[in-house]
């Protein structure tokens, strides 16, 4: 535990647009936390709402003059450049970095400033969870997925030392590192991937703190999800793209951020592999064995990946529930999705279709625990 007279001070950066559903849950979340009010500020970067944001905004703005600032922008156009809007005006050591659905657990900044009394550590990422996870068997799925990726894709990369991603939620920077390194890209369509990478090209260090908790709502539905997830696909390529030429310069945690970066090209080859596989099976061809080949190292390497995923599902709950496995069918069919999605993601980089940011809709439904949405 940090003295308090040690304590940094934490700016804690909000991006909002028509947030109306779920502004007044978040603002009591962190007017709630356990860190003293006069070490913390929260800045809420209002983005062109067309509904009662600006308006539940200016209110705790009022109420709760000195902790709560309210900073409208003239033009709106994405996440990334609010942040770097609101990094001029922030005054902490650490910038905590926020979405408006978002629900902090009480003692998340406490324990997340306790990692940086480590002076190597640039940046942690703390753990996300789905607010909504018992909405319908979607959100459900998204609950699941995300404990996967963070209690062992995470934990395992930063057991390792290796390349540890910031996702966009829940992220603590050190100031000063951010304003040396630009802050973010505003170009960037995800611009959690991006910082990672220049953190990282950058000599930082990047923890994984799984202690840190906050909550998130999950797509609710396959057209949110679709949107998101070809944002998110098209934004890591994009980055990987910018960034390859890192490999010039390689160390063990340099190649395995290109190995990550080079995950969303992965999916549009799988979806070539199975379409050979289809064909492989229906027009079998004697003389040239490259398509059997490939579909029988397809069908290995999916039952690999699978076994992988089980056993993964069966950890991450504590209890540990064997039950968990009724998901790895629905689990297939999701990756196939994705495959199409990645596709569609690269072909829009071919073609350089627009680049536009996209935010997920929030309808501030909370399912966990006693996290009610609160509407002002």
């Amino acid at each position: 535990m940090v003295r308090a007279e040690r304590l940094p001070t934490v700016s804690i950066i909000v991006p909002v647009k028509d947030e109306e559903k779920v502004m007044g849950r978040l603002l009591e979340a962190f007017l709630n936390v356990d860190y003293p009010p006069e070490k913390r500020e929260i800045i809420v970067v209002e983005d062109g709402s067309a509904d009662r944001t600006v308006e539940i905004c200016e209110k705790y703005a009022k109420q709760y003059q000195g902790q709560i600032r309210l900073i409208r922008r003239p033009i709106s156009n994405g996440k990334p450049s609010a942040l770097n809007y609101a990094l001029k005006h922030v005054k902490g050591e650490i910038v905590a970095v926020f979405d408006a659905d978002n629900v902090p657990e009480p003692d998340a900044l406490m324990r997340a400033v306790e990692y940086f009394e480590d002076s190597s550590i640039a940046a942690i990422q703390g753990r996300t969870c789905c607010i909504n996870a018992d909405e319908n068997i979607l959100t459900k799925f998204i609950s699941y997925e995300e404990a996967v990726y963070c209690e062992a894709y995470l934990k395992g990369k930063d057991v390792l030392s290796l390349f540890v991603p910031l996702s966009g939620n829940c992220q603590f920077i050190r100031r000063d590192v951010l304003e040396k390194i630009g802050g973010w890209y505003e170009e960037a369509l995800s611009e959690d991937m991006e910082i990672s990478v220049k953190l990282t090209a950058s000599g930082c260090k990047i923890r994984y703190a799984p202690d840190v908790r906050s909550w998130q709502e999950s797509p609710a539905n396959f057209t949110q999800l679709m949107k998101q997830r070809t944002r998110w696909f098209r934004g890591y390529m994009e980055v990987a793209l910018r960034y390859g030429k890192l490999i010039a310069k390689p160390n063990r945690k340099i190649i395995d951020t290109e190995f990550t970066l080079a995950g969303p090209f992965m999916f549009p080859l799988w979806l070539l592999g199975y379409l050979i596989t289809i064909y492989a099976y229906l027009v079998p061809i004697q003389p040239n064995p490259v398509p059997t080949v490939m579909a029988h190292t397809m069908s290995l390497l999916t039952m690999v990946l699978l076994l992988i995923v089980a056993i993964a599902l069966i950890y991450v709950t504590k209890p540990k529930k064997i039950a968990n496995l009724l998901w790895l069918p629905f689990i297939y069919v999701y990756w196939s999705a994705q495959t199409f999605l990645a596709t569609y993601a690269l072909f829009l980089i071919i073609f350089r279709r627009q680049r536009k940011w996209t935010k997920t809709p929030r309808s501030g439904v909370a399912t966990h625990h006693n996290l009610i949405a609160k509407r002002v």
